[in-house]
């Protein structure tokens, strides 16, 4: 209880001394402030990057593996060349794993025609992407339809002329018209819409699908190489309930090179990817981020810890009689070291407090314009502590000063 009401008699004292120095206290605040929105700033722009990096990153699928030429991620002693020399995916390698595979719920195969020109009359869509899929790639994909429906197997695996609008060609192309039943031109050939898929917004991974249109795999192999370099063809397997990644690769490593007719002792020419793969790098990156922004906070609020250690000094300085006296009437040395270290943690946490708020007002500004911001209980709770931190070391060696002072010495002086 007695340390209870010296504590709180501190934080009294410390409001009323920062009171009484309105300007010293202002600008003691502001370098804390800085610093504490430096770092917090940094560490929740990174949280908001990562989190809309992983969220992309899952809407490719936890379970399913790709089935590519080129790795997500390169390393060993694996010369480039070979994986340049590697074939890529093929439909029919996926219709064969279709029937070699038993832990595989679906299979899809899905290639890319970038920079295409989509046109509907006089109006024309720059820059768009024509993804070529097969029919189960709902089942694997994430999307829903605004508008139609989606290929039946029939369109799929004849290879009808019918096409499914991303939402911002959609929007360019016919407003908001439906789109449905009308007929849209492609490299040249008449496409008729059957669905609109709804607005997904900006990926950080790139795997929207507003600025694309889906047609069915079967229809473009008629007049374009969907197993050229430039359209990076893949097969997509989605493992069934309960079947690890792990089990599902080691499956699919073993059919694919039976496929391929490889040796026992020859390397794989298929890369088996995974959104592990990428988050594991995504973390890595933003770890490196958060530590480069971290030390650069550091030095901020330090020069703000600089500035506390300053004032409190002068403080001391100006309220030496009064410590004489308080000595003199019997105050202990630790209460005169609590009563001024008070002052500074107080000090530091109010600055502290303050840069949070700027990180918040901030944060919603930024959600605001679409940006994902969000200001998280554990940076709250790092910002107070480190404007905690910087209190105690800044003002223990000024409280520690004051409460050595000689009564005697300490009035003498003040008179």
């Amino acid at each position: 209880m007695v340390a209870l009401k010296l504590i709180w008699e501190s934080i009294i004292m410390a409001f009323n001394a920062l009171a009484v120095n309105k300007l010293r206290t202002f600008l003691s605040l502001l370098g804390i402030t800085i610093g504490i929105f430096a770092i917090i700033s940094v560490f929740t722009a990174v949280d908001g990057m990562e989190s809309d990096v992983k969220g992309s990153i899952e809407s490719l699928g936890s379970n399913v593996i790709y089935v590519q030429k080129w790795p997500w991620e390169f390393g060993g002693d694996y010369p480039w060349w070979k994986y340049y020399q590697r074939p890529q995916a093929g439909i029919k390698e996926m219709e064969q794993l279709q029937h070699l595979n038993t832990l595989s719920k679906d299979f899809a195969f899905m290639a890319w025609a970038q920079g295409q020109t989509i046109k509907y009359y006089n109006l024309s869509v720059e820059n768009c992407e024509v993804t070529l899929v097969s029919h189960s790639y709902a089942n694997i994909a994430s999307f829903n339809l605004s508008e139609g429906r989606y290929f039946t197997d029939i369109e799929s695996e004849s290879g009808y002329n019918v096409a499914i609008l991303g939402a911002d060609v959609k929007k360019i192309l016919f407003e908001d018209r439906p789109a449905e039943g009308k007929y849209i031109k492609a490299r040249g050939r008449k496409l008729r819409v059957i669905g609109v898929i709804s607005r997904e917004g900006e990926s950080m991974v790139g795997d929207s699908h507003d600025n694309t249109i889906l047609v069915p795999v079967n229809f473009a192999r008629k007049f374009m190489d969907i197993r050229s370099e430039n359209m990076g063809p893949l097969i997509m397997a989605k493992a069934k309930d309960g079947v690890s990644n792990q089990a599902l690769i080691d499956e699919l490593r073993g059919n694919m090179r039976a496929l391929r007719r490889l040796r026992p002792l020859e390397d794989d020419n298929f890369a088996l990817n995974e959104t592990k793969l990428l988050t594991t790098q995504v973390t890595s990156m933003f770890n490196f981020i958060s530590v480069v922004g971290g030390v650069i906070g550091f030095f901020s609020i330090l020069v703000g810890g600089f500035g506390i250690a300053n004032i409190m000094f002068v403080s001391v300085k100006e309220r030496t009689g009064m410590i004489g006296i308080q000595k003199s009437l019997g105050a202990k040395r630790y209460f005169i070291l609590l009563q001024f270290l008070t002052e500074s943690v107080v000090l530091s946490v109010l600055g502290g407090i303050f840069g949070i708020l700027l990180v918040y007002i901030i944060s919603l500004l930024a959600s605001h314009f679409g940006y994902s911001m969000p200001l998280t209980l554990s940076n709250i709770l790092l910002g107070i502590s480190l404007s905690a931190s910087i209190g105690i070391l800044s003002g223990f060696f000024p409280a520690y000063t004051a409460s050595r002072l000689d009564p005697v010495e300490a009035i003498r002086a003040n008179g």
